[in-house]
């Protein structure tokens, strides 16, 4: 982590400024900024750097318009005016698709439909263009349907299985061990299981079911995430075995050898 007077001097060199010349857009003196980033000469020959006063980083913050955070190691965003260009989650979906009677339709997002979703998903008139249907058991929330591709899953849902996701409204309220469909620019639309490190790290941590080691664990940053939806239902083209079919099997295996036997004997 950069300490306090390896910030000032990035906001120095940012805006293309001497300590001179700094020193007098915040209305100390030169002296003042050279020992907070160079420090004063010691006698034995060594440097001790001077920690900045309030009246020093109040007078940087509002001459130049520094983030707070940035100075104080919480933020990486240097200039206020950029950090509204950092995507921040929304509480509410973007979009939503009503019926009718003025009920919430869920919206289907086939595989197909994945790269447009990225760039549509809070485009009213593209939703539009995407299947929608009602569940009555799919109540109080917003939901959205994503069919399932890869096998990352596999043993909970395979691919082309359908889950149900409803809108996370805040991210701190992700359970860990839950599977969730995760949407964002740089991984596209993800089915996950999570553990949840926002409050300590800014971080979701991602696994996947399927632990062939084709599928290693990774971490997404909450800046970096657009939507989240966690999974409440799926529906899957997999019809499951009867449970004792193989016990059966063998036990009929076994018969037919025995009775080859007999016929032999």
């Amino acid at each position: 982590m950069q300490q306090i007077d390896q910030k000032i001097t990035a906001i120095i060199n940012h805006f293309q400024l001497n300590n001179y010349a700094f020193s007098k857009r915040i209305g100390v003196t030169g002296t003042t900024i050279d020992s907070i980033v160079n420090g004063r000469p010691q006698p034995d020959g060594t440097r001790k750097k001077t920690k900045p006063g309030y009246d020093v980083l109040s007078a940087i913050i509002d001459q130049f318009n520094i983030n707070p955070d940035y100075l104080f190691g919480k933020s990486d965003v240097m200039l206020k005016q950029d950090m509204d260009k950092i995507q921040t989650y929304s509480g509410i979906p973007k979009v939503v698709a009503v019926n009718q009677n003025d009920e919430e339709n869920v919206v289907y997002i086939p595989v197909k439909a994945r790269a447009g979703y990225l760039d549509g998903y809070g485009d009213s008139e593209y939703i539009e263009t995407l299947p929608t249907f009602h569940m009555p058991q799919l109540t109080n929330g917003t939901y959205r349907c994503f069919e399932v591709q890869g096998n990352s899953m596999f043993s909970t849902f395979a691919d082309g299985d359908l889950v149900f996701g409803q809108y996370v409204e805040d991210l701190k309220d992700i359970k860990n061990g839950r599977v969730y469909v995760i949407v964002s620019k740089n991984d596209g639309i993800v089915l996950k299981r999570i553990i949840n490190n926002i409050e300590e790290k800014g971080q979701l941590i991602l696994k996947s079911d399927n632990t062939n080691g084709n599928y290693p664990t990774y971490t997404i940053n909450a800046e970096d995430i657009m939507e989240v939806w966690h999974v409440t239902m799926f529906a899957s083209k997999q019809i499951p075995e009867p449970m004792d079919v193989y016990d059966r099997l063998h036990e009929l295996e076994s018969k037919l050898l025995q009775l080859q036997e007999a016929l032999k004997n």
